[in-house]
């Protein structure tokens, strides 16, 4: 009888899942990196900066958002992770030295899908990632509309890799979407995952090309 109940439980747990699942967005993918960098082998170690990409603090930081660490960019941090650790990247121990630096940001926007203007009140950590990118592509193609909510998120993550000992960027990327305000895929740890999950889609990628993953 108790199996029976557990299997009934996880089916129900399953099904509310993927309920979420199919309620995300398309999310745009824009990756640059200027060939394929060597170091990518199963087991490199990386760590990841303290300060998140953006931040006032950071040497590229553009102010965009609040500075500082959150409780939100921790969700994205554990999402980017487990994407690096899918693609074969082992995390340094604690104070330990790694050839590879990560970087993770992240923007989430107000915006009235009516009006079609942005709010200026943007909470979280954005911002150029870099040399290469510019956010060229993005924005192009995603459905903004939709019923439910007029009130809109626009959601993107910013992840970049740097060779920890000379600083040079070698891979980075942005991924982005809008959802409703009201919307499951709203909440951190869902839009978190979703994004991560699309930004490593075909890791490295495809280099200054903007592609969109569903």
């Amino acid at each position: 009888m108790k199996l029976h109940l557990s299997a009934a439980m996880l089916s129900a747990m399953a099904l509310t899942l993927g309920g979420c699942a199919t309620a995300v967005p398309p999310v745009e993918v824009t990756r640059f990196h200027a060939a394929a960098p060597t170091g990518w082998a199963a087991g490199t170690r990386y760590v990841v900066d303290t300060v998140p990409l953006g931040d006032p603090a950071a040497p590229d930081g553009v102010g965009v958002g609040a500075s500082g660490q959150s409780l939100e960019w921790d969700s994205y941090r554990a999402a980017v992770e487990r994407q690096l650790q899918l693609q074969g990247f082992v995390p340094a121990e604690n104070g330990a030295r790694a050839p590879l630096k990560v970087r993770i940001g992240f923007d989430r926007a107000d915006r009235n899908a009516g009006v079609g203007k942005r709010s200026p009140v943007s909470v979280g950590v954005g911002g150029s990632t870099g040399s290469y990118g510019s956010g060229v592509g993005l924005g192009i193609g995603i459905n903004l509309g939709g019923g439910g909510s007029k009130w809109m998120l626009d959601l993107q993550l910013a992840v970049r890799i740097d060779d920890a000992a000379t600083g040079q960027a070698l891979w980075e990327g942005r991924a982005l979407t809008a959802v409703s305000a009201k919307a499951p895929a709203a909440q951190p740890s869902l839009a978190a995952a979703k994004l991560a999950d699309a930004l490593f889609t075909g890791f490295p990628g495809e280099s200054g090309r903007t592609i969109t993953v569903k």
